[in-house]
């Protein structure tokens, strides 16, 4: 029987690990999420990313409301003790996330445990729902014996501010303390510390038309491109036929004990 994980007072919406509820992994992308078009074409994330559900269902949970996949949450195991590896990566999300596709093809065991994304249907944004979502990632890494969950944050507003920084971005606080950013200020208030950044978490690397379908702008001269949702400008060149968009994430941790 599948067993509620954390609801928080959210009415008729039910979190599970996808380990419970096996019937669910191919319904996990079933979401009317907001991802800017061209981020699924980082290329780690592209071949890989899919397969975590079925690969990893005791680190990833899912809510339901109803018969309905309403948001899921994707995190992986690798080895952080490694030569040449650490807990926290310069390449984060990407490194983490090949790195435990590696680990499991050679038999590796897991030290530590990295989240990969909270994705909330878009019906569902506002309510709340993050929160226990994150709790419930938390809890799934624990009963797999892991004190900490790490997670590379991609910052929801920071594409309002791309010539900013990202480590002056996360210095950015309101009057109570608390990031200006709404999620990096979830992850805090859920107890999580903010650690460092991730310079190049995720890389996506184009044809000028590849990214003129992407983004309907017309990537017709070199330098950086600002482009809607993107954390940073894309940098365009026109002789190489080429954009490449190197985004930064945040790299934050949590007690795999701690609660919101």
């Amino acid at each position: 029987m599948a067993t509620s994980l954390a609801v928080a007072d959210i009415d008729g919406i039910t979190i599970t690990r996808l380990s419970e509820r096996p019937a669910l992994i191919d319904r996990v992308y079933d979401i009317d999420g907001n991802w800017p078009a061209f981020l699924p074409h980082d290329l780690v994330g592209n071949a890989l990313l899919n397969q975590v559900p079925a690969d990893f269902p005791e680190y990833c949970v899912v809510a339901t409301d109803g018969d309905r996949v309403v948001a899921r949450g994707l995190s992986v195991p690798f080895n952080a003790e490694l030569d040449g590896r650490e807990e926290m990566p310069d390449q984060g999300w990407s490194r983490v996330l090949a790195w435990a596709f590696r680990d499991r093809r050679r038999g590796q065991p897991p030290t530590a445990a990295s989240a990969l994304e909270i994705t909330v249907d878009n019906a569902y944004l506002g309510g709340g729902l993050s929160y226990p979502m994150l709790a419930a990632m938390r809890e799934a890494v624990r009963e797999q014996g892991h004190e900490s969950l790490l997670a590379p944050v991609r910052p929801t507003a920071k594409h309002r501010q791309p010539h900013v920084p990202m480590a002056d971005y996360i210095l950015q606080l309101r009057d109570d303390g608390l990031p200006s950013d709404p999620w990096l200020r979830v992850h805090v208030k859920s107890g999580g510390t903010i650690e460092k950044v991730a310079p190049a978490s995720m890389t996506v690397s184009g044809s000028l038309a590849q990214w003129r379908q992407w983004t309907d702008l017309p990537f017709d001269r070199d330098g950086d491109v600002e482009v809607p949702g993107a954390l940073v400008p894309v940098r365009c060149d026109l002789t190489h036929d080429r954009a490449v968009y190197v985004e930064p994430n945040v790299w934050i941790r949590h007690g795999a004990r701690s609660h919101p």
